[in-house]
């Protein structure tokens, strides 16, 4: 199983894949690493806190944030998705608004608790660029909206050990969460090497994911329940047996 995970985070999914006899490959497309300078983004953090609601689009923003200042603040907490929350949740913000559909952007606009915000202050805590979906749609509604970027996502460094490991492979599935990872992937293998990586399977976090996936050559993408790594796993496990 090829896991995609940033530079880092994959380790316990790739364990859990070895405790059940499968072959993981770490194929990280991003790597995730602190903005600066750290006084600047401390403050617009505490300001973020000192509002009416911060979102958190992803566990990661969660962990970057975590490292400048407590996140206990005025400000209600949000999460993008449910690893997100859990994330917030070892932090001891339990009172979190999750979306209840989709867990993304648009599921968090559906949310009832944002249909009326308008004069509220809220700010998106994560890492710059993105679709500015959430952004946006909060603006239409009257909110005044701050970006505080904790983090940002850079190309992970692949070398010749990472085709090695990926080429050995004859049937494989790709764990995929994230639209950028995808393009960062195909930047940085050889096509050779890419070609070789979608003749598996593609088990996608999303619907967004996976319309990408498809786009990018995944003859065959299977969606699972969300980007958590439980059901990421149990989707690629059902995947392979079918494969």
């Amino acid at each position: 199983m090829v896991i995609t995970r940033p530079v880092g985070q994959g380790r316990a999914l790739a364990q859990q894949v070895r405790a059940l006899a499968g072959r993981p490959v770490l194929l990280p497309g991003l790597s995730l690493r602190a903005t600066g300078p750290a006084a600047s983004v401390r403050a617009a953090l505490r300001q973020a806190l000192a509002g009416d609601l911060v979102l958190f689009t992803s566990p990661a923003a969660v962990r970057f944030a975590a490292d400048l200042a407590s996140l206990h603040g005025h400000a209600r907490s949000g999460a993008v998705g449910r690893a997100t929350a859990r994330a917030l949740a070892r932090h001891g913000i339990d009172e979190v608004l999750v979306p209840t559909t989709t867990q993304d952007s648009e599921g968090v606009l559906a949310h009832p608790a944002l249909a009326s915000v308008r004069g509220w202050r809220i700010a998106v805590v994560g890492a710059p660029g993105g679709r500015g979906v959430l952004q946006q749609g909060l603006r239409e509604r009257g909110a005044a909206v701050a970006d505080v970027a904790v983090y940002q996502r850079m190309p992970a460094r692949l070398d010749a050990r990472h085709g090695r490991s990926l080429q050995a492979l004859r049937r494989h599935v790709v764990m995929l969460s994230s639209v950028e990872t995808l393009g960062h992937l195909q930047a940085a293998l050889t096509d050779v090497q890419w070609q070789h990586l979608v003749t598996g399977a593609a088990v996608v976090s999303s619907a967004r994911v996976g319309a990408a996936a498809r786009a990018a050559g995944f003859a065959r993408v299977v969606q699972a329940d969300s980007a958590l790594d439980a059901a990421m796993l149990a989707r690629a496990v059902a995947v392979q047996a079918d494969t």
